[in-house]
């Protein structure tokens, strides 16, 4: 497996120049946790970057139900890979199949690499935000879900866990 630093250069999170709105909710992204040994992937269009106790920090959702979740539980580290509109396909196989039941790395083609701090990406990647997990709550609908939202995202009762990650690093394809 390659290292980030054949592949990407390093730059602070205040120079991300893509608009975040574009890019998380209409390019998607890859969230990945676990080790260079055992990981795995799921394609996200739901989340934020920002500032939250004055760190850089990145915000996104994974249910309970998904595989990932495990591994985003057990793991400190979790990345944010941007493939680019061009690997949509790669983002259709990540949010319908299970890493249970497939392995996403071989029907994808999709090439892991590790990051600095011992995350997975991927040499796709055109951009990477690697995360140190430092909060974590579950989404509590009773406040805020109007029922037509709550019957069509969540009819199986399956909110979402809210993962707090502050940004450690940033990678840009060279």
């Amino acid at each position: 497996m390659k290292t980030w630093d054949t592949l990407f250069t390093k730059q602070k999170p205040e120079e991300i120049k893509d608009n975040l709105f574009e890019i998380i909710g209409k390019e998607w992204f890859l969230i990945s946790a676990g080790t260079p040994d055992n990981f795995n992937m799921m394609t996200a269009s739901w989340g934020t970057m920002g500032v939250f106790w004055q760190k850089p920090i990145t915000i996104c959702f994974v249910r309970p139900t998904r595989y990932t979740f495990g591994f985003m539980e057990d793991s400190d580290v979790y990345t944010l890979s941007f493939l680019g509109n061009k690997n949509k396909d790669v983002h259709k196989v990540c949010g319908s199949k299970s890493g249970r039941d497939t392995n996403k790395i071989k029907e994808t083609g999709l090439l892991p690499v590790t990051t600095g701090h011992g995350g997975i990406t991927y040499e796709q990647a055109r951009l990477v935000v690697e995360c140190k997990k430092i909060y974590f709550d579950d989404l509590k609908p009773v406040f805020f879900l109007p029922d037509e939202i709550e019957e069509g995202i969540y009819p199986n009762k399956d909110y979402h866990r809210v993962y707090y990650g502050e940004i450690l690093n940033v990678y840009v394809k060279k």
